[in-house]
């Protein structure tokens, strides 16, 4: 994997975060960089654990695997990122103006917006990449992309973030078949 696919992938893993990141900074007028940073910490700091955790699990059975590894990458990166549009398309564009920014919520939304990267990180395992490099630059991206969209969430509205999610799962779905294509031709 190159770091133009890694970059694509952080981007398209980040979407999440960045959308909650979004709706946080809309429904929290007096907040400002301080809890911006601290979202952005707990989301990245997720971001970067989870693909490591989910590469070190599958690591244990890929000997198992290794001749359809490729489907498997590709259905979880599909899966992934189908779930994304849908769960974007289905959803309310402000439905998380009510985000609760304690440290309770925080652990909470750090985990749920970062399960797509433990499927991920199960994902790379299948392609013989090493984890070290994808988990430090999901984790950035996700850092970055998080502060900048609490930061702007009033400007930007509720619409765009769910845009971007739909943008990152769509990403996602090319990834995966890209892996597919390149495995079954290559």
């Amino acid at each position: 994997m190159g770091l133009f696919e890694i970059l694509l992938l952080s981007v398209s893993l980040a979407m999440d975060a960045f959308a909650v990141s979004i709706a946080a900074g809309i429904g929290s007028p007096t907040a400002g960089r301080r809890t911006a940073a601290m979202m952005a910490a707990f989301f990245g700091a997720f971001q970067t654990l989870m693909p490591i955790a989910g590469y070190l699990a599958a690591g244990a059975f890929y000997g198992y695997i290794c001749h359809f590894d490729h489907w498997i990458a590709f259905l979880l990166l599909a899966f992934i990122g189908g779930k994304m549009i849908y769960e974007a398309a289905a959803s309310d564009a402000c439905e998380a103006r009510r985000i609760d920014l304690g440290l309770k919520s925080l652990l909470l939304l750090a985990l749920a917006t970062s399960i797509d990267a433990l499927a991920a990180g199960v994902g790379l395992t299948f392609l013989c990449a090493s984890i070290w490099l994808p988990a430090a630059t999901i984790g950035a991206v996700t850092f970055a992309l998080s502060y900048i969209g609490f930061l702007f969430g009033k400007r930007l509205g509720c619409a765009f973030g769910k845009r971007m999610e739909i943008a990152g799962g769509m990403v996602l779905i090319g990834l995966g078949l890209k892996i597919l294509l390149e495995s079954l031709l290559g």
